[in-house]
């Protein structure tokens, strides 16, 4: 049933996936690169099925050889070149670990800033994802995406990190000894 189970998530047959999984088949079975059911469905972005599944008790959490999760799958997807902040909201009400990296440190808010997927990042920083966590190279989401010119997922970090009271942007209220505070203000009235 298992292999039946596998081709229903990978053709979107939600009520043949539904059935099957009501009659005892695995929820958590996974395909032969050890890719979960749910990591399928994430990945392709089918919101009814990550439902089916989750309410089913799949592991929202379960990660591959690679680490990628769920919740990773779902925030970027090369081969359709996006990411599904529906599917990553439902990955997060059902419990997913919004910090869980991948190689070299790589976290989902990473991931999805650096292809430019503002309302994945959106999504992922309203569950409270860490906007100054850093890859094992020392970047941060802003860093990493600043280079590539995504103008809305640049201005989303820059608020959360303002929002956070660090980065650029945000105000201390504590100078380094010597320093010297410099405040610029609009003019008022007419120019």
């Amino acid at each position: 049933m298992s292999a039946e189970l596998l081709e229903a998530v990978r053709s979107g047959d939600v009520d043949s996936a539904r059935r099957m999984l009501a009659a005892g088949a695995d929820v958590n079975f996974r395909d032969g690169e050890g890719a979960t059911l749910l990591m399928l469905a994430s990945h392709a972005g089918d919101l009814s099925m990550v439902r089916a599944l989750i309410e089913a008790g799949a592991d929202v959490n379960a990660s591959d050889e690679r680490s990628w999760t769920p919740l990773m799958k779902a925030a970027y997807n090369a081969e359709q070149n996006r990411g599904f902040a529906d599917v990553v909201q439902a990955l997060i009400d059902a419990g997913a670990n919004v910090e869980a990296p991948i190689s070299y440190g790589i976290r989902p808010l990473m991931l999805a800033a650096g292809y430019g997927e503002t309302a994945v990042a959106e999504t992922l920083l309203r569950a409270g994802a860490d906007v100054m966590a850093r890859n094992d190279g020392g970047l941060t989401a802003l860093m990493m995406v600043k280079q590539k010119h995504y103008v809305d997922v640049i201005n989303l970090l820059h608020e959360a990190e303002r929002d956070a009271g660090v980065g650029e942007g945000s105000c201390s209220s504590k100078n380094e000894p010597g320093s010297k505070v410099v405040t610029f203000l609009k003019p008022v009235g007419k120019h």
